[in-house]
């Protein structure tokens, strides 16, 4: 019950509370029916007894006579529903309808004409809706006690209120139909203002977009409202987080200077341990500047940034060709213009400068540049014709401070800060030999920007 949707929920609540409402409906009409058919069955009951009553006559020898009976031909028809029958203290009289079945008609009501409804067992073994009247007749009819009875079989009652229910059950599905899909369309124009919040959660964690918004209904504005002011606080917490890991490293840069010039000296005076263990705690303390100045510009990445490809390795390569390195290579580079990776223009900088300065030491005399759009993002390669790197090692290059060789500049920090830039800008950072011939190949995937519309 927890995985299913609140669209999905309310729309089953709504049905099954149609479903039991108009059940509930049509029980209630047919109680109604059934009671409405059966008062009109009275009512015609006292009229037929009363016709039995004012029909009553004296034959020639006195006996009491009914010479004109109701007219409803169910009367004279055996066991055909209809029923009256005459009791007096020493005859009866009674219908064809009733062939040799006597009505047995209780013995208690006073005689004061009253009609009395009874439930009474028919000749056919079932119910009968029987009308009594204990009645004197007046002195030309020999001024004696009778009790006159009509009735009529109750399964005729309960047929007419079946066929009610038979007719009126289609007519309960369309209504049903109809209010279920009411339901339906209610619940769905209800819930798309969450629908509207969970498509701007997508744009923001996307890039298309940085805030909610406010122009939700009333009941959503302050959901709204508190998650753009949770963006908001993120946002300044990040900023003063960045600020702060800013100014420590520039707090400690000239420390740092003061350590390397002291390790300088102390080389110079011949005592290389001490200056050896002092430059080793150095590195140890620039590498976690690094590392902290890497993970704070991570964090303050907006969550809108995008950057264009061309531009970016076009700011970069016009650094390295003027290093002593990037001078003797000739670089092919394909890029096609307005192409957008969803990333911080900085921080794509950053590790595409550590890539092509890495692969500009160690190719012989070629790099090539070139990108493949992808269904979601870009991919770029950087391929030097260098010697490549021992397959065994590949991933031990993505460790913080791994150097295959040990000669030259730098600490073994480019190839680790540049993949937690990507990492955490939602992209990958695969490094390969190549098998077309010797070098090393480097795959960055990317996030397309969401203005991007045109393929590669």
């Amino acid at each position: 019950m927890r995985r299913w949707s609140l669209h999905f929920r309310l729309f089953v609540a709504g049905a099954a509370s149609v479903i039991a409402a108009l059940a509930l409906a049509a029980m209630g009409l047919s109680l109604l029916f059934n009671a409405h058919v059966e008062r009109r069955a009275v009512a015609d009951l006292s009229i037929q007894l009363d016709q039995v009553l004012a029909g009553l006559a004296l034959d020639p020898k006195g006996a009491l006579t009914l010479p004109e009976p109701p007219s409803d031909p169910r009367f004279r028809q055996p066991l055909g529903g209809l029923y009256w029958q005459v009791q007096g203290k020493d005859f009866t009289l009674r219908s064809r309808s009733l062939w040799d079945y006597t009505l047995p008609l209780p013995t208690g009501d006073a005689t004061d004409g009253t009609v009395h409804v009874h439930d009474l067992p028919g000749p056919d073994g079932g119910k009968l809706l029987t009308l009594e009247r204990h009645v004197i007749l007046p002195p030309r009819l020999g001024d004696r006690s009778v009790m006159i009875a009509v009735a009529m079989n109750r399964s005729e009652l309960v047929a007419e209120g079946r066929s009610f229910v038979t007719d009126m059950t289609p007519y309960l599905g369309l209504l049903a139909a109809f209010l279920i899909v009411a339901g339906w369309l209610q619940v769905a124009v209800g819930l798309r203002p969450l629908a509207t919040v969970g498509a701007r959660v997508a744009a923001i964690r996307s890039g298309e977009s940085a805030r909610l918004g406010a122009d939700f209904p009333v009941e959503v504005r302050p959901l709204a409202s508190e998650v753009d002011a949770l963006i908001a606080a993120r946002e300044d917490d990040v900023i003063r987080a960045r600020t702060r890991a800013g100014d420590l490293a520039h707090g400690l840069k000239t420390p740092l200077q003061a350590l390397y010039g002291e390790a300088g000296r102390l080389r110079d005076h011949g005592e290389d341990a001490s200056a050896s263990a002092i430059e080793q705690i150095a590195d140890m303390m620039h590498r976690h500047v690094d590392r902290e100045l890497t993970r704070a510009r991570i964090a303050a990445t907006a969550p809108a940034a995008h950057s264009d490809l061309a531009a970016v390795m076009g700011r970069v390569l016009s650094v390295v060709r003027r290093t002593p390195e990037g001078k003797r290579i000739d670089w092919d580079v394909r890029i096609p213009e307005g192409l957008s990776a969803r990333i911080d223009a900085d921080d794509l900088t950053e590790a595409l400068g550590a890539l092509t300065e890495n692969a500009a030491r160690h190719a012989r005399s070629r790099v090539s540049v070139h990108t493949l759009r992808l269904a979601d993002g870009l991919r770029l390669t950087l391929a030097d014709d260098g010697p490549g790197i021992p397959p065994d090692r590949l991933a031990d290059l993505m460790r913080r401070g791994v150097r295959l060789d040990s000669e030259g500049p730098g600490h073994g920090l480019g190839l680790t800060i540049a993949s937690e830039i990507l990492t955490a800008a939602g992209g990958i950072l695969e490094l390969e030999n190549r098998t077309s011939g010797p070098g090393l190949e480097v795959r960055i995937t990317l996030p397309g920007a969401a203005q991007q519309t045109r393929s590669v």
